[in-house]
């Protein structure tokens, strides 16, 4: 499988995801947010896919940065600057696709250290780091797909018993414990795709 092939298969796989969860990720948000990150996320991957051949025909970072800025431009409210800052800053740090768990995990920890500065958070906050980041420490000890998915889920989980500190989640305080994270569940679904991806190279 090219690169071209696989940033398109990633494409068509994460809008089919996010569209066929768009509805979870509404009711999620709407426990502790605005209930618009299945709308704006399902917006925004739809985007993505329109795009797809001019981002396929670039090379594998440049295509990155591209999804990335599409992703900026067509995601609302906190989630499309973090998902597009993410992939940009992938984008930058990569010369072509990943081939084992070192590579990836280098990738992906170039993606969590731009949401991190972006969205001035941290691991425990209750917010899609919490998914992401145990995905890249799986990664980095050697782990596959089966282990990045277990990571994600594990990740998304803690973030029920979470007290939220950054988004709209955090006006809640207290009452935001007891509901998974919008954000979190969103990066779980599309860790699922980039897994199912890898599997079949």
């Amino acid at each position: 499988m090219t690169d071209a092939d696989l940033i398109a298969a990633m494409i068509a796989r994460a809008e089919a995801a996010i569209a066929a969860h768009a509805e979870e990720l509404t009711a999620l948000d709407q426990a502790v947010g605005d209930g618009d990150h299945g709308l704006n996320m399902a917006r925004g991957f739809k985007a993505l896919a329109e795009a797809a051949p001019e981002i396929v025909a670039l090379p594998f970072g440049a295509a990155l940065q591209k999804a990335g800025m599409t992703l900026v431009m067509k995601v609302g409210g906190a989630s499309g600057p973090l998902y597009g800052s993410a992939l940009m800053a992938m984008g930058k740090a990569a010369t072509n696709a990943p081939r084992d768990a070192a590579s990836a995990a280098a990738l992906l920890a170039a993606g969590i250290a731009a949401i991190k500065a972006r969205g001035k958070s941290d691991v425990g906050a209750k917010t899609m780091l919490d998914a992401l980041a145990p995905v890249e420490a799986a990664l980095a000890a050697g782990g596959g797909a089966a282990e990045a998915r277990a990571a994600a889920a594990a990740g998304l989980e803690a973030t029920r018993a979470m007290r939220a500190t950054k988004g709209r989640a955090a006006f809640l305080g207290e009452r935001s414990i007891g509901h998974l994270d919008p954000g979190a569940r969103s990066s779980a679904l599309l860790v699922d795709v980039v897994c199912d991806v890898a599997e079949g190279l």
